[in-house]
């Protein structure tokens, strides 16, 4: 997102987001803050820069420190511009016994990148997250809105072939438009 570009959501995104708030009582906007927190990012480039985040805080008339607040806390928010395919890696304990090491260590390998960076043309980023709630499956990634589990090497290149052909990420995302 240009940083001279003025923030400001479509109407059409407007409408949904006004839709979304309506569904509390008067006084309780901050509850929608999560769903409204997505549609920005989706709205504006993949991530919330701090104008972003304000204009969000304008809009639910609550404190712009409120939704750093969250949008800090949750790793489902990027804070940073990401790339157009962020491959989130859950770390912790089961994921890591079942090989999530070692799907880090591919990723980084074949994507020429370490955790937490995007590739040079923008199409890739790592993420490290905590629990994705999949254990049964570990290790488990998440692209979008789908999740993957009993990842395997063969398996991250199929996405990454998958994602380079199609040039997009093939997901559900419950907030679009």
């Amino acid at each position: 997102m240009n940083i001279e570009q003025k923030i400001i959501f479509s109407e059409q995104t407007l409408a949904l987001v006004s839709k979304i708030v309506s569904h509390y009582p008067e006084g309780k906007q901050k509850s929608a803050l999560l769903p409204v927190l997505h549609i920005a990012q989706a709205e504006f480039g993949g991530w919330l820069s701090v104008p972003v985040m304000d204009y969000v805080a304008s809009i639910l008339n609550i404190l712009p420190i409120e939704v750093y607040e969250v949008a800090t806390f949750y790793s489902m928010y990027n804070t940073k511009p990401v790339g157009n395919c962020v491959i989130e890696v859950c770390r912790t304990g089961p994921c890591w016994l079942c090989g999530a090491e070692e799907i880090i260590m591919h990723l980084e390998n074949k994507l020429k990148i370490k955790a937490g960076e995007t590739t040079s043309d923008g199409k890739f980023t790592i993420k490290l997250v905590e629990c994705l709630a999949d254990c049964g499956n570990a290790p488990v990634i998440q692209v979008g809105w789908d999740y993957h589990g009993n990842m395997t090497k063969e398996k991250i290149d199929e996405l990454i072939t998958d994602f380079d052909k199609n040039n997009k990420v093939s997901h559900k995302n419950p907030y679009e438009i």
